[in-house]
């Protein structure tokens, strides 16, 4: 798969309580994205955040956070993103979506290579 040199980058910033249909919202962000063959997704997760509701959500042992900052990252081509964007729009309730066009310099893998 080839990237454009100037492609997108899709944020999404979540929860790691948020669900989809049972399951964890970034785990259903991820898996939309491959069957919409985007060009891959990261999941990061963060120790210490606060959203919309202004609520402190930590990773610190004495307070022990239920809903610690998630952020998936998704680079494509401009088209393949706006796609998605109605399918990821459809899967939240809440959290926040930023889109910004990002300079790809590499982006390769080794042949012969299989995906899992």
């Amino acid at each position: 798969m080839q990237l454009p040199e100037y492609a997108e980058l899709l944020r999404v910033f979540i929860g790691d309580s948020d669900k989809h249909h049972g399951k964890p919202l970034y785990e259903a962000i991820v898996q939309a994205a491959r069957e919409h063959h985007l060009a891959g997704a990261t999941v990061l997760r963060g120790y210490l955040g606060f959203g919309a509701h202004s609520r402190i959500h930590t990773a610190k042992i004495l307070r022990l956070s239920e809903d610690l900052p998630i952020v998936v990252e998704i680079v494509d081509a401009p088209e393949k993103i706006d796609d998605f964007l109605p399918i990821l729009d459809e899967m939240m309730a809440e959290g926040m979506v930023t889109v910004e066009q990002v300079k790809v310099v590499t982006y390769r893998h080794h042949a012969g290579e299989q995906n899992a």
